[in-house]
């Protein structure tokens, strides 16, 4: 027996990728490969003969689409900045050891955070911590610019550590940290890592949170299987997508659109590109049954008690599809489940345009009627808006509740709220400070949102969220919502009304004059002292009506990375913009046509994602056919979305649930009411857990926190 000895003489490379395997074809199975000639009707001809070797070895070797989607999965890649490369360190001096053992600005002694350029020492987030933080790190790094920290429990004698750069808002690599290190009188050799790494956080998070798949006695929740109840594979933070994908699909609307039974699929050169053809290929697999069965590989007995689920659908092909070409949405980071919904139907509604068939997206659109009424004048204006979702605020009120410990000490919790109580808040009147238009008055409006119409389908968005230290945070506020279908009438718009009078229509201002707007100026100084700049301030204000600082933050934080987010607010018409048939042409590639992709990028400047969303915005408008002298026949005024019938009485159908502190990190999970066929057809509410699709329990909890609401008019 001869043995190789192998001696390392340097410390191994240092980790700049962190990487969880996916479980492989070739983990589960032994593979035979057999050659058919369905023309010669020969069932096993030989691999080797004339060129069949070749073909059938490139045949094996190539990967699969799904295959592709799951080296990614779990993957996240670690590189250096500007930051980290130029970094500039102050003049060095030795860090005593006791000083390195504490933040300096509180009594917190782990998920301690070392400043590379000053050594200054901070706690981190604690969102992020795993133990704790007050964000001392961070406030440190924004007061006096400083971008480079380390954290001093994740270093290794390897010269792996945790750097995260405030700057770029990114974790990142430092590749002279053992000398950046060294200059604070640190020796990285005498180092030993005592608390997880970032990324080792969020990847057991992603692997161990689980919402509860057991009884109180300790039994697992019984598994459901066939048409309706098939899970969805978890192919790296998916399960955002998965849980919107179970609501969207449970609704008769997109069943009926998309499930044809013994219907052939579209042929398309390029199936893999083709919504329609994903969405029916998801529609097959989540309603034909045929997929939905406990996992043979699986085997329950005395001795493992672990229940038999189903191995899942894997959405790879369908996530790369939604997702190609959206800066967050093709990535394998978490996302906003919420956001992913409005991203959805976006496109749905845009393929549908070059479809026959009934719009599944029509179910959820319905017409908000917004009221103005000068407070001094007393005269109206009515505008009204086709949406397909609403997002109501959620108030959090803290109470101080006892321990019951001896030394009397309290905690602090939030008050639950009623799903009623959020829904007057929503379209309760506000004051907003305007100058009117007819006399002149700077007294301000009062703005009351109300339904004009009603959907099918109603998506709500539970709004929980405030900033701590200028970091969305989620709230646990509890919002008490029955199963009991309630009505909406209350909530209707009633229009226009006898004896009131009509304010007239603002002229449109003249080029280069100031736009008929006058943000609020309250809100204004907020956002400003918050440190936007004032043209972003306004155009948040003008884009959220005017009514308060906290609606325009979110405008902020979800338009960061719009282009022209600090241009100048301009609301008179754009430009004209000379075509771009290399924008056009991706227009054109997204299912929009050529006349409503020319229009839309005049409309918006020449911006691609601002021309989708005004093209979705505007579906009754067939764009611009270019230099013409025929002058298009006018086409019949479309009815309203939605329906003015009364009473509107709407019941809760399902829920999209989280579970962590951002809802770009942690899990999501879909509580559905269904039909289960051997409980007679009884409705009950049916956990889809990634794969895992069980009846749930305990879902009155659960409806107190979840993010996304679906509501059903009955």
């Amino acid at each position: 027996m001869v043995t190789d000895v192998m001696k390392r003489e340097e410390p191994p490379q240092k980790i700049s990728k962190l990487a969880i395997a996916a479980e492989t074809e070739t983990d589960r199975y032994d593979t035979n490969t057999q050659v058919i000639c369905y023309a010669c009707q020969l069932q096993d001809v030989d691999k080797t003969s004339g060129k069949l070797a070749p073909v059938v070895d490139g045949i094996m070797k190539a990967m699969t689409f799904a295959r592709q989607e799951e080296v990614k999965a779990w993957e996240q890649e670690f590189t250096p900045c500007e930051h980290t490369l130029c970094l500039e360190q102050q003049p060095s001096k030795q860090i005593e050891s006791q000083d390195l053992g504490q933040c300096s600005m509180c009594d917190l002694k782990e998920n301690l955070w070392l400043c590379l350029e000053c050594g200054n020492l901070g706690c981190g987030r604690a969102q992020w911590g795993g133990t704790g933080g007050n964000s001392h790190a961070l406030a440190h790094g924004d007061q006096v610019s400083h971008g480079v920290a380390v954290k001093l429990g994740s270093i290794t004698p390897e010269g792996s550590a945790d750097i995260y750069c405030y700057k770029c808002n990114e974790e990142r690599v430092d590749p002279e940290l053992a000398q950046h290190l060294k200059h604070w009188g640190i020796n990285i050799a005498e180092r030993e890592k005592t608390e997880k790494s970032l990324m080792e956080m969020q990847v057991e998070q992603n692997l161990k949170w689980d919402f509860a798949m057991t009884t109180e006695d300790g039994k697992e929740l019984k598994p459901l299987f066939g048409p309706g109840f098939q899970g969805l594979k978890n192919i790296g933070n998916s399960c955002y997508l998965a849980s919107i994908l179970q609501c969207l699909f449970s609704l008769p609307e997109f069943e009926k659109r998309y499930y044809n039974l013994g219907e052939p699929p579209p042929l398309v050169e390029r199936p893999a590109e083709d919504l329609e053809t994903q969405l029916r290929k998801l529609a097959d697999g989540l309603h034909s049954g045929r997929y939905s069965r406990p996992d043979p590989d699986i085997i329950a007995s005395p001795d493992s008690p672990e229940v038999p689920h189903q191995r899942g659908l894997s959405p790879a092909m369908f996530k790369h599809l939604i997702g190609r070409g959206h800066e967050e949405f093709s990535t394998m980071r978490q996302q906003d489940s919420f956001e992913f919904l409005t991203h959805m139907l976006k496109h749905i509604n845009i393929a549908q345009q070059a479809s026959p068939r009934s719009n599944p997206v029509d179910s959820f659109r319905f017409v908000m009627e917004q009221k103005l009424q000068c407070i001094a004048c007393k005269k109206v204006r009515y505008r009204s808006d086709e949406q397909d979702n609403i997002s109501i605020p959620v108030p959090a009120r803290r109470k101080k509740v006892s321990t019951g410990s001896e030394n009397d000490s309290t905690n602090e919790v939030l008050e639950p709220v009623t799903f009623k109580e959020c829904l007057d808040i929503f379209t309760a009147p506000d004051a907003v400070e305007l100058t009117c238009s007819s006399c002149g008055s700077k007294d301000g409006f009062i703005k009351q949102s109300l339904f004009k119409t009603f959907p099918q389908t109603l998506a709500v968005n539970a709004r929980r969220f405030e900033l701590v230290n200028w970091v969305p945070t989620k709230l646990d506020i509890p919002v008490q919502v029955t199963d009991e279908a309630f009505d909406m009438t209350p909530y209707m718009s009633k229009g226009l009304q006898p004896g009131e009078e009509e304010l007239p229509e603002e002229a449109v201002p003249a080029a280069g004059g100031a736009p008929a707007f006058v943000p609020n100026e309250v809100a204004l100084s907020q956002l400003e002292s918050m440190g936007f700049p004032r043209p972003r301030s306004e155009k948040a204000l003008h884009a959220t009506g005017n009514s308060d600082a906290d609606a325009a933050l979110n405008w902020c934080l979800q338009h960061m990375d719009d282009p022209d987010i600090d241009e100048p607010l301009n609301l008179g018409r754009s430009a004209p913009v000379a075509d771009d048939l290399e924008k056009i042409s991706l227009l054109e590639s997204m299912g929009i046509s050529v006349p409503q992709a020319r229009k839309g990028l005049k409309e918006t400047g020449g911006s691609v994602e601002r021309a989708v969303d005004w093209v979705f915005s505007h579906p009754d408008d067939q764009g611009d056919f270019g230099d013409t002298t025929e002058e298009a026949e006018p086409k019949a005024p479309s009815a309203p979305a939605g329906s003015s019938e009364i009473p509107a009485n709407f019941q809760l159908q399902s829920i999209v649930c989280h579970k962590g502190a951002s809802v770009h990190a942690g899990h999501y999970v879909a509580f559905i009411r269904k039909a289960i066929p051997d409980e007679g057809g009884k409705i009950s509410w049916v956990l889809f857990n990634d794969e895992k699709v069980v009846k749930a329990i305990d879902v009155e909890e659960m409806k107190k926190f979840a993010y996304v609401y679906f509501f059903r008019r009955t």
